[in-house]
C-alpha cells in the first residue's frame, strides 16, 4: 500500500547511557507514519556478534558514529526510499544485501538495527497499532498476550562495575509474583535492602553499567550471601518468592578450558568452574545460570546443563548470539536450554525473529534482552510482549534507560490487566498476566 511506503531515512548521532555516541534513525511514512529506534551496546560482547562501525581515532575515545550516520544517510535511505515499510523481511534481507559482509562490519550492525527497528515502528504508526500489537498481529497471533517475568540486576561485577567481582550480573526474579507491576514492586524492595545492608558494611561503591549495586565484596560468594540476605530483609521468602539468576559471563575470564576468578585468587579447568557453580545451585536459591562456561568451551556447557538443566535455566548469550543456527546447533548438542536474545547481537529485526522461532521450537526459554550501553528506546519491551517471550531483562531498577523500559512494560500491562483482583490463583494480576509456572524448568 502507497501510505506503508517509505518516503525518508534520516539518521543523527545521540548519547547512550555510558555517554558515547550512538545511532538513531528515523523513518517517515508516505502518509506521514513516523518509527524511530536508538542503537544499543554491549560492553561483554560474543566474538560471534554482528560488529558496530564505529569511527576510531582520537574523538569520543574512538567510538564515534559518524560514519554510520553517514551509512543511513546515504546509501541506506536511497536504497529504501518507495519500499514498503510492513515487508519487514524484504526491507531485512536489503540491509543484508547492501552492507554484503559476514558479520555487518561495513555498514555497521548498529546502523543496520536501529534501520531495521525504526521501519518496524514506522509500519506500526501506520496502522495505528502499538509495536507489541503489530508484531503479534503480523505473525497472526490470536491468543491472550502475556507479560515477561522481569530479571533484575542487584550487584554489578564484571565488565559492568570495573570487575570488582568476576560474575558479570547478580540477578532476582520475582519467582512468586502474581503480576508483572507486583514483580517490579518486589524487587525495588530487594534493592532497598542490598543496598542499606551495603552501606552498613561499607561495601557500596557506587552504580554499575546497567543501574547495579557496585559492590566491594571480597570474593563472589559473598555477593550471593548479601544478595540472600537482602531478599529476606525485604521480606520474602528465598527460593519460593524471590530467587537468584547469574549472568557469570564466564568468556571474560576463561578462555582454552582454563578460568581465573581474580576475585577469589583462584585459576580452574572447565569441571571446576561447573563444580563452583553447581554447588552454589545446591546452597543458594538460583534458578537461572548464564553463560556459565566460555563460548568456546562446548563440552564444558553440555556437562553443566546434563547436570542441572532440568531444575534451572542454563541460559546461552555470548554462546548463542542471537543466531538462529547457533540455537539449532544448541539444541541438538544439549549445550544450554534457554537463550538470550539481544536484536543488535544479529543486526536486523528478521533475524532476532528467526531466533526467538528456532528457539521455541527448540523448547529453549526466552529471555529478550537490553545491553550495558542503553538509551530511552523501548523497543525490546515490545517485542518480549508480542513475541511472548517469557522473560525481559533490561538492568536495575534504577537509571531512567533502565525504568524506561520497565515503565513501558507497565503501561502495556495496564493495557493487558483485568479487574482488580481478577484470577490471582493463575498468575493473572491486574497489571498484566505473566507466563505460566510450566513455562520454567524451577516451576512457580
Amino acid at each position: 500500500m502507497s501510505k506503508t511506503k517509505i518516503k525518508s531515512t534520516h539518521a543523527r548521532r545521540v548519547w547512550d547511557s555510558r555517554g558515547r555516541p550512538t545511532v538513531e534513525v528515523e523513518i517517515t511514512l508516505r502518509y506521514g507514519a513516523q518509527g524511530r529506534a536508538i542503537a544499543p551496546a554491549g560492553a561483554s560482547v560474543g566474538t560471534g556478534e554482528a560488529v558496530e562501525l564505529r569511527d576510531g581515532g582520537d574523538a569520543f575515545g574512538g567510538f564515534g558514529v559518524e560514519a554510520a550516520v553517514s551509512a543511513v544517510n546515504g546509501e541506506i535511505a536511497a536504497a529504501l526510499k518507495g519500499r514498503d515499510a510492513t515487508d519487514q523481511d524484504a526491507l531485512d534481507k536489503l540491509l543484508i544485501e547492501l552492507d554484503g559482509t559476514a558479520n555487518k562490519s561495513r555498514l555497521g550492525a548498529n546502523a543496520l538495527i536501529a534501520t531495521s527497528l525504526a521501519a518496524a515502528q514506522a509500519a506500526a504508526g501506520s496502522q495505528r497499532l502499538a509495536l507489541w500489537q503489530y508484531l503479534r498481529q503480523a505473525d497472526g497471533e490470536t491468543g491472550t498476550p502475556v507479560m515477561p517475568l522481569p530479571e533484575i540486576q542487584i550487584f554489578g561485577g564484571g565488565a559492568h562495575a570495573g570487575r570488582r567481582v568476576d560474575i558479570q550480573d547478580f540477578m532476582v526474579i520475582a519467582i512468586g509474583a502474581d503480576s508483572y507491576a507486583q514483580a517490579l514492586d518486589w524487587t525495588a524492595g530487594v534493592y532497598r535492602a542490598a543496598a542499606r545492608l551495603m552501606e552498613d558494611g561499607g561495601l557500596l561503591q557506587g552504580v554499575a553499567d546497567e543501574g547495579g549495586l557496585w559492590p566491594a565484596f571480597d570474593n563472589n560468594e559473598d555477593a550471593l550471601d548479601m544478595l540472600t540476605r537482602a531478599i529476606e530483609a525485604a521480606g520474602f521468602a528465598p527460593g519460593r518468592e524471590m530467587a537468584i539468576s547469574l549472568d557469570v559471563a564466564a568468556s571474560e575470564f576463561g578462555a582454552k578450558g582454563k578460568y581465573k576468578l581474580a576475585r577469589d585468587a583462584k585459576e580452574m579447568d572447565s569441571d571446576g568452574l561447573s563444580g563452583l557453580l553447581v554447588d552454589w545451585i545446591e546452597r543458594y536459591p538460583i534458578v537461572a545460570v548464564e553463560d556459565p562456561l566460555a563460548e568456546g568451551d562446548k563440552e564444558g556447557m553440555v556437562r553443566f546443563t546434563w547436570a542441572v538443566g532440568k531444575r534451572v535455566q542454563v541460559i546461552g548469550d555470548d554462546f548463542l548470539v542471537t543466531s538462529a543456527e547457533r540455537i539449532r546447533k544448541a539444541a541438538s548438542d544439549g549445550t544450554c536450554n534457554a537463550a538470550l536474545i539481544k536484536p543488535n547481537q544479529v543486526g536486523t529485526l528478521s533475524e532476532t525473529r528467526a531466533a526467538m522461532k528456532a528457539a521455541r521450537k527448540a523448547g529453549f526459554g526466552t529471555i529478550v534482552s537490553a545491553r550495558s550501553g542503553e538509551s530511552e528506546d523501548t523497543a525490546i519491551v515490545h517485542l518480549a510482549v508480542g513475541w511472548s517471550a517469557g522473560q525481559l531483562k533490561v538492568g536495575s531498577i534504577t537509571r531512567s534507560e533502565r525504568t524506561a523500559k520497565w515503565n513501558e512494560g507497565l503501561r502495556i500491562a495496564e493495557a493487558l490487566g483485568g479487574p482488580k483482583g481478577q484470577n490471582k490463583g493463575d498468575n493473572r494480576g491486574e497489571d498484566g498476566p505473566l507466563p505460566p509456572a510450566s513455562s520454567f524448568p524451577w516451576g512457580r
